[in-house]
């Protein structure tokens, strides 16, 4: 039996496999010169796994990827194999500690250290090779459910009923059949009850951690010097934080003209809007989206953008934004602008919304004559845009 392992040299995820292999002796052929990037980025590795990781096992039954799943397969071709332990309680205790492994190490680790090499996770990747997946299978594996099913949905029940809501979902069909196919089964239900999917992304939670309490100081004798401090005026306490230098801009009145004004638009809008404009306490920025190659399908992609301006609530005391699609006929592009408060994009944005790593974000310079037209004809909804139809313009407001 040939088995050949699609990793690139190094890589912690193929060395599961390779170590599992050295203990089971079996021989894992490793795809030489591998180039993470290039090689699982071919159609023929996309085929095996869709959502372009690795590692990737080759088997002569079919591809296999997850890490884990592939190390599992390695160790089970062996019967008896001691790395699965000696009875069915150091099976369970093997399982445990693998899964403790992935969930509590694994991701802790990656979100403190992949940042720091430029890398974001992002979950519609893993979401829309799931609904590939699933676009030709009613379960995970086989025709009934198993235990991956299991998992899986309640993996998926937290961001069912919490922050996915529907405006995200109805992107990925398959997902959402297989979801409420799983979560309606009897014995899901008996356990998780009546789920409802989240209606909206809870803000997030700006709660400060609770001051431990400190130790209660134990009794002494005190002196004639520290009762005379006693009776001094208290110092003041420093405040927690400084408060925002007021911004010359006000950002609900800008919001209030452009919703008002109905006609002479560029006269009263527009104009009003660079009478109110201030470049010391607020930023503009355009954003493209990267993979417009993508938007193929009008409905899709309206869906697409009306998500991300739901995702984007959080910022709503923050920013103004335009989103435009643009074309008569597929692909679609997709271009914005945005006003955020700042001279940077918030942080607590780019860290909450992950659908901002989707977009090339450009920092509009004003002084740019060019720039500053294209800025009104997108505030404008200016038709046509850049020589190209509008097939709608959403606003942030």
């Amino acid at each position: 039996m040939v088995l050949v392992l699609h990793v690139n040299e190094g890589n912690k995820n193929g060395s599961k496999a390779l170590i599992a292999a050295e203990y089971t002796g079996v021989a894992l052929e490793q795809i030489k010169n591998f180039q993470f990037g290039v090689s699982n980025k071919t159609p023929e590795f996309l085929q095996m796994n869709p959502i372009g990781k690795v590692p990737v096992l080759e088997t002569p039954d079919g591809p296999i990827f997850e890490s884990n799943a592939i190390a599992r397969y390695v160790a089970r071709l062996k019967a008896d194999n001691p790395l699965y332990g000696s009875s069915l309680i150091e099976y369970g205790l093997i399982e445990q500690w693998m899964d403790f492994s992935s969930t509590e190490i694994d991701v802790n680790i990656g979100r403190w250290l992949y940042p720091r090499f430029g890398i974001r996770n992002y979950l519609p990747q893993g979401i829309g090779a799931l609904n590939t997946h699933l676009s030709t299978n009613t379960y995970l594996v086989g025709h009934a459910v198993t235990l991956a099913d299991i998992i899986m949905g309640c993996n998926l029940f937290m961001g069912f009923t919490h922050i996915m809501t529907k405006a995200f979902t109805s992107e990925f069909p398959h997902v959402e059949r297989y979801f409420w196919t799983v979560v309606n089964q009897p014995k899901f239900t008996k356990v998780l009850g009546e789920v409802k999917q989240a209606e909206a992304i809870p803000a997030v939670s700006t709660a400060k951690k609770p001051a431990q309490p400190k130790e209660a100081a134990k009794p002494k004798k005190e002196s004639k010097k520290e009762a005379k401090k006693e009776t001094a005026k208290p110092k003041e306490e420093p405040a927690e934080e400084e408060e925002e230098a007021p911004n010359k801009m006000i950002l609900d009145e800008w919001k209030r003209l452009y919703s008002n004004t109905k006609t002479n638009f560029r006269e009263v809008a527009i104009k009003g809007f660079w009478d109110m404009y201030d470049p010391e306490g607020y930023s503009l920025w355009f954003c493209n989206y990267k993979y417009n190659d993508e938007n193929t399908v009008s409905f899709v992609t309206l869906n697409k953008v009306g998500g991300f301006l739901q995702r984007m609530d959080l910022a709503r005391k923050y920013a103004f934004g335009k989103m435009l699609v643009i074309g008569s006929s597929p692909p679609f592009k997709v271009k914005g602008l945005w006003l955020f408060r700042g001279q940077e994009i918030p942080q607590f944005v780019i860290d909450e919304c992950y659908d901002m790593e989707l977009y090339e974000w450009t920092k509009v310079d004003i002084t740019d004559e060019d720039q500053k037209e294209r800025v009104n004809a997108m505030i404008e909804d200016q038709e046509p845009f850049e020589g190209e139809a509008l097939l709608d313009a959403k606003c942030f407001k």
